[in-house]
């Protein structure tokens, strides 16, 4: 981004190629749209550090127009593993049975808390976390990179489905394999290990701590 090196149009090598740089500081909220929002500085600040284990980031990608099919997206801070799940629209209703569908699945010790953008698809969060005794933060407006997890993750996926990606010809196996190559990547930030290696090896210490069997209620309409 550097005065010098734009007309080198360097910009085109990025994972998302954005013209400008994003801004360092959000901008103010509209309002309010989020029943019983709880903001990010309620947040345990240990979970912070990323040394536990069971926090996840969520978030939407959404698929080109006119469908209104989209991704919903769960990663898991300390791991980097990332969860998806193909629902028909951006709905509150449709994105609450996508995240019952992912975590219901995850042992209760491996799935603590989720923190969301501002988005309307996430209004119905109550319901997950009743259901399954999770708890939801916000991060704040505009502030994308309190969720740099989430972000990264789904920036992996456009490099599979860019920006102007119909998802209605994709299946569940279609979107699966790239959940399944994002998650068995080695990265860096790990050590080299992949998200998988790291996710079931924290997994086995979680539930090697506990004897109680996994307890949830059905998600209904």
């Amino acid at each position: 981004y550097a005065k010098p090196q734009k007309a080198l149009d360097l910009r085109q090598y990025l994972p998302r190629g954005k013209r400008h740089r994003t801004r360092s500081k959000g901008r103010r909220a509209k309002g309010a749209r989020i029943p019983m929002r709880v903001p990010i500085a309620d947040r345990p600040k240990s979970v912070d550090s990323r040394r536990g284990f069971g926090h996840f980031e969520s978030d939407t990608v959404v698929g080109a127009s006119p469908s209104k099919r989209c991704i919903d997206t769960q990663a898991e801070r300390k791991s980097r593993k990332l969860f998806a799940r193909f629902i028909p629209d951006k709905s509150a209703l449709a994105t609450a049975r996508a995240e019952y569908d992912i975590y219901s699945r995850i042992p209760a010790p491996a799935r603590i808390d989720r923190t969301w953008d501002n988005g309307t698809e996430s209004s119905c969060h109550l319901l997950v976390d009743e259901a399954l005794g999770m708890l939801t933060y916000y991060a704040d407006p505009y502030s994308s990179w309190q969720r740099g997890t989430n972000e990264n993750r789904n920036g992996r996926i456009r490099r599979y489905l860019p920006k102007g990606t119909s998802f209605d010809d994709l299946s569940d196996a279609d979107l699966q394999a790239i959940v399944d190559e994002i998650n068995d990547t080695p990265l860096k930030v790990l050590g080299w290990e992949t998200p998988n290696e790291v996710w079931y090896r924290e997994l086995g210490k979680v539930m090697s701590k506990t004897s109680h069997p996994e307890t949830s209620v059905a998600l209904t309409n």
